[in-house]
């Protein structure tokens, strides 16, 4: 079974201060040159499918929708992590466990 479907490629913009905006869409060719310039400035490549159909119907410069904010949040906290960055105060260390203190407890 062949995939005729023309390639696409999404780049969104994050500022941290407002929700993320389409920076650049394109197909095929121009779908190419966006990830071959993501490699060039070592931007994290997330490939979905289904994110990119419907990341493409958005214009250039539009908000993502609110409904995918928490899937571009995950995304978007993933090419951080990878990147050893994370958002301005946060801390990264693993919250202590809570303990029971209550007799027999």
């Amino acid at each position: 079974m062949t995939d005729n479907a023309p390639r696409q490629a999404i780049a969104l913009t994050y500022d941290g201060q407002q929700a993320p905006t389409v920076s650049a869409k394109g197909d095929d060719e121009l779908a190419e040159a966006i990830l071959a310039m993501a490699r060039e400035y070592e931007v994290p490549i997330y490939e979905n499918a289904e994110l990119v159909k419907l990341l493409a119907r958005l214009e250039l410069g539009d908000s993502i929708p609110e409904a995918l904010y928490r899937t571009i949040a995950e995304i978007i906290a993933f090419a951080w992590n990878l990147k050893g960055k994370s958002p301005q105060g946060f801390d990264p260390s693993p919250a202590p466990l809570e303990r029971d203190i209550t007799p027999g407890g």
